[in-house]
């Protein structure tokens, strides 16, 4: 994966705690790619929190969505979290660090959303941000495979996008990103991309 080294995003400037994080996750993601783009996986993170920096919150918010897939898809622990962050920040990445011990995808996607609807308003955003990512890839992988969209892993994570959404309405109806959400999962439904479609 290349470096991003001391050249970093220029929304992470005047946020030093979020800056740090920016390096320590791509550390530990170092050799990562997603699936949607074979992109190296901290691209993710940076969109995560480029979301959040974009609505206005404030540094350790932008730095628990660089760290929130740190815990589940690195050697990195939650205690190292807290000890290198704080404990705001660490709290928010524990909110959205799904159970690896249950096994069955849909079981583990409910219990995060529970997890997360107990969660701070903070934890809320980071969630509702990291989704629109989601949801976003998603639909850069249908472009390329629009069939895919009617693959069993690609309805199952439509359904937790949909179940997510949901939550969010409920728990932080006024979150712009709720609304950007909402449009993501609408347009994924109602206008998915096709191959060779204008450039």
């Amino acid at each position: 994966m290349p470096q991003t080294g001391n050249v970093l995003p220029s929304f992470l400037d005047d946020l030093p705690v979020a800056q740090a994080a920016a390096r320590f996750a791509a550390e530990q993601h170092r050799g990562q790619r997603r699936s949607s783009d074979a992109a190296p996986f901290i691209l993710h993170p940076f969109e995560v929190a480029s979301l959040l920096r974009g609505r206005g919150f404030d540094d350790e918010v932008v730095a628990a969505g660089l760290l929130h897939d740190l815990v589940e898809d690195t050697p990195a622990t939650l205690d190292e979290v807290c000890r290198r962050f704080g404990k705001r920040v660490g709290d928010i990445v524990a909110a959205l660090t799904e159970d690896a011990t249950i096994e069955d995808h849909a079981a583990r996607k409910a219990a995060l959303r529970r997890q997360v609807a107990g969660a701070s308003p903070e934890a809320l955003a980071v969630y509702a941000a990291d989704k629109v990512a989601k949801a976003r890839e998603l639909r850069a992988e249908a472009s390329h495979d629009p069939a895919g969209l009617g693959a069993e892993s690609a309805r199952l994570r439509l359904d937790h996008y949909r179940e997510s959404l949901t939550l969010l309405e409920q728990a932080v109806p006024e979150l712009p990103l709720v609304a950007q959400l909402r449009f993501e999962v609408w347009a994924l439904e109602h206008l998915p991309p096709e191959r060779g479609g204008e450039t």
